[in-house]
Order: C-alpha cells, then sequence, then structure tokens
C-alpha cells in the first residue's frame, strides 16, 4: 500500500493521502477527548481540571515524539522518492535505534522536572496531586508515544496513509474499553484515564511494527542494518532535534498560555479544557495537511522535482484556506453542546459558557493563518530544512510569551485567550516568508548542481 507521491495531479494525490490522516487525526483526539469526558463525568469537575492542567505538558511530551520522529523518516521519504531501497532500510533501522535512545533520556528528564514543573505554571492546589499522577503515567509511557508515531511516520514516508488509521482506530476503540474499565469499574480516576491512553498507543505501535515487517518489506531492516550509522545518525539527528525543538518552543508557550489561564481557578481551567479538546478536534485537518506535505515533499525532493513540490503547496493552501472556515463555522455551532458533554447534569452552564466562548470565539477569526503554518513549515522540513521551521516555532514563543505577560499583569482572561492568535499571527507570517526563501535556495542548488 505504498503510494509513489513523485507522479499524479498534485491536488489529487494530496487530497488521497490526507483523508485518512484526518480520520486517524481526529480517532486520536476523540479518545483524548474520552478520557477527559469520563474523567469529568465520572470523577468530578475538579479531576477534569487535574486532566486539563496538564495539556499543555502532554503537548510537550507528544511534540516532542512527533518532532524527533518526523525529521528521522524525512531521510526515509527522500530515500524512497530517490529509489534508494537500502538507504530507506539503513535509515529506517538507524531511526529506530536512535529513538530508543531518545527516549531513555527524555523519560528520565520528563519525570524529575514534572513537580516543579505544574508548580511553576501556578496549578491550583486543589488539583496539583491529580495532576501529577496524571502526567507521571504519561511520562513514564513515553517509549510508547515515540515508537507509534516513528512507525507510522515511516508508514506515511512511503505514501502509506491507511493503515496507520486502521491501527489508530483499534486503538481508540480499546482507549474508550479501558477508560471505561479503570475509570468506572476500578474506579482508579485519573490515574485510569493515563493507564489507558499508554496502553491504548502501545498497542498501535505493535500492530503497526508487525505490519511493517509482514506486509512491506521495502522498510523492514534486516539483521545487517541494526546498527548506528555514521552518516544516518548525523543527518537524522539534525532533522529530528530541531524538529523536536520547534515543538518543545511552541509548547514552552503554550505552558506560559496556560500559567495566566490558571490564575483563573479551576472552573476556567475545566472551561478552558473542554473547549480546547473541541478546537483540536477540528482543526485535525490542517494537522493531517501538514503531514501529508512532509511526505508529498519529500518524496519530490529525493527525486529533484521542485517544480511540483510548489505545485503542490498551492494546492494544499486553497485546500487548507476552504478547511479553515468551514472548521470556524463548525466550532462555533458545536461549542455549547460540545462542552456540555465534559461536565454533570448539575453543572451551571451559565457560569461555565462564559470562560470557552471568549477563548474559541477569538480563536476562529485565526483559523487560516494556523493552516498556513502546517503547510508552510512540513514543506521545508520535508526537503530537509529544519532551523527556519524551529525558528517559526520561536516566533510564536516570543508572541505568546509578550501576550501572556501582559495578561498576567493585567489579569485579563481575554488577553490570556489572545496568546494563540496571536502566536498563529506571528508564525504564518514568519514560515510564509521562510518558505519563499527555501524554495529560492533550493532552485538555486540545483541551477547550480545541473551547470
Amino acid at each position: 500500500m505504498e503510494k509513489d507521491m513523485t507522479n499524479g495531479k498534485p491536488l489529487a494525490v494530496i487530497l488521497k493521502f490526507t483523508l485518512p490522516l484526518v480520520i486517524g487525526n481526529i480517532f486520536q483526539q476523540l479518545y483524548n477527548m474520552v478520557d477527559t469526558i469520563i474523567v469529568g463525568r465520572f470523577v468530578g469537575p475538579d479531576a477534569l481540571a487535574a486532566v486539563g492542567a496538564t495539556g499543555t505538558i502532554m503537548f510537550l511530551i507528544v511534540g516532542f515524539a512527533q518532532g524527533i520522529t518526523s525529521g528521522f523518516s524525512v531521510l526515509v521519504s527522500q530515500r524512497y522518492g530517490a529509489g534508494d531501497e537500502e538507504g530507506v532500510k539503513r535509515s529506517v533501522a538507524n531511526g529506530i535505534l536512535l529513538a530508543l535512545i531518545c527516549t531513555a533520556v527524555l523519560t528520565a528528564l520528563f519525570m524529575l522536572c514534572m513537580h516543579p514543573l505544574l508548580k511553576l505554571m501556578h496549578t491550583p492546589a486543589n488539583i496539583l496531586e491529580d495532576s501529577y499522577t496524571y502526567i507521571m503515567i504519561i511520562s513514564r509511557g513515553l517509549v510508547t508515544t515515540i515508537l507509534y508515531n516513528l512507525f507510522s511516520s515511516y508508514l506515511r514516508a512511503v505514501g502509506n496513509s491507511q493503515v496507520p488509521l486502521m491501527f489508530l482506530v483499534f486503538s481508540a476503540i480499546l482507549n474508550v474499553m479501558l477508560d471505561l474499565l479503570f475509570i468506572i469499574r476500578f474506579q482508579m480516576g485519573v490515574a485510569g484515564a493515563g493507564l489507558a491512553t499508554i496502553l491504548s498507543q502501545g498497542t498501535s505501535a505493535v500492530l503497526c511494527l508487525l505490519y511493517i515487517y509482514m506486509r512491506v518489506p521495502a522498510i523492514a531492516p534486516k539483521r545487517k542494518h541494526w546498527k548506528l550509522h555514521g552518516w544516518e545518525t548525523r543527518r537524522q539527528m539534525a532533522m529530528g532535534i530541531p524538529m523536536s525543538l520547534q515543538f518543545a518552543i511552541t509548547a514552552s508557550g503554550t505552558m506560559i498560555m496556560q500559567s495566566a489561564i490558571n490564575l483563573f481557578g479551576s472552573n476556567a481551567v475545566a472551561s478552558y479544557t473542554a473547549a480546547c479538546k473541541l478546537q483540536s478536534l477540528v482543526n485535525q485537518g490542517m494537522i493531517a495537511m501538514g503531514q501529508t506535505m512532509a511526505a508529498y515533499s519529500g518524496q519530490n525532493f529525493g527525486k529533484g522535482d521542485i517544480r511540483r513540490i510548489k505545485q503542490g503547496v498551492k494546492s494544499a493552501l486553497c485546500i487548507s484556506c476552504i478547511y479553515s472556515v468551514a472548521s470556524a463555522i463548525l466550532v462555533c455551532l458545536l461549542l455549547r453542546p460540545a462542552v456540555r458533554l465534559f461536565f454533570t447534569g448539575n453543572a451551571d452552564m451559565n457560569a461555565i459558557m462564559p470562560w470557552a466562548e471568549t477563548y474559541i470565539h477569538m480563536c476562529v477569526l485565526f483559523y487560516i493563518p494556523l493552516s498556513t503554518i502546517f503547510v508552510f513549515r512540513n514543506t521545508m522540513q520535508g526537503c530537509g530544512y529544519g532551523f527556519l521551521p524551529m525558528m517559526g516555532g520561536v516566533s510564536e514563543l516570543l508572541a505568546r510569551l509578550t501576550v501572556a505577560v501582559i495578561a498576567m499583569h493585567a489579569v485579563s482572561f481575554p488577553l490570556s485567550c489572545f496568546c494563540d492568535p496571536a502566536a498563529w499571527a506571528a508564525a504564518a507570517i514568519f514560515t510564509g516568508i521562510s518558505y519563499l526563501f527555501v524554495m529560492r535556495d533550493i532552485e538555486k542548488k540545483y541551477r547550480i548542481k545541473s551547470v
């Protein structure tokens, strides 16, 4: 089920590859939502706020996993596009070994830093211990998150977006069943939600690995490939580190924003958490488009077809803008019924909704800039450029930091909510300009090579 993305009309190729990713990403968000819905309804609003207060840290952890594994898969997609079968297998094995080393380091780091980090973020005292319990379970299971993202990235790198979707759907169903078992039957509270997430991700990782060896021999390493290769290690780290740092920088900004939100108490945190879950769900199409452009640009860069990359970017931007408008309308229509799902029937929705509405109504105005970030950033990364996308994360951080500091000083919830739109606008401008620079740089290099 590998897909050669170097042939066919770019629009059709991109749409066909993106649709399974959208469905898969939505399922991933749905089972994350199930965690919070079950926690909110069966454990209580404080428990919901406790899980929500770790949302930005979760973004940091998952972002590290997605960033570093996406970086490791860039070389795979480029070599696949170039028809280098031996190089593909060597890159896959090398990436797995590097991922295991990075997992050990990151797990130790996260476990040491979590409690002080939660305190630094002004986590309300009544939810601090539950927040710590939940995020420590996620940190201990980091290996499942990294390996699942790595194996899925490898499959996408060779044009296979359907199989990761199937495993993710299975994992989502398993996660719901485990949530119900651990939280309702065994009364494990937030610990049950964390354990269900880790076990379901681990299952997806194992299934992806088995599928690679049984059905995708093009990327299945043999015994001779299982060692660290100097050139591949340098190349993969040169892409993986900037991409993971880019996520880390962005996550740092969202943690600063979370700190500002936390100042308004657990009700504000719970309402903001519910609104964020809905927004994350409808925004998955933007993320899927970014994943598509990473594979698309990687394969076409490996083949040397720069003109086709630019055609694909134009098609992706057109699709993303249409999707952004539809998403903005949808999230406004669904906000009240969606937020209600997270709370029991006796919750005062008139007191809860203003917090959620303030955040969402501000964000939807900036969905188009947000969608362009994923297109430009992932296209540059697929072409092997890691530094400029990372600096796009820096522009997000600076924008969020500036607005958050002003918001905390003014004790303004609307200003706290504006952290996200300000970051999206700054990053959209930076990545758009960076993309134009990268395309000119690539075209210049190819002209020199052809002389």
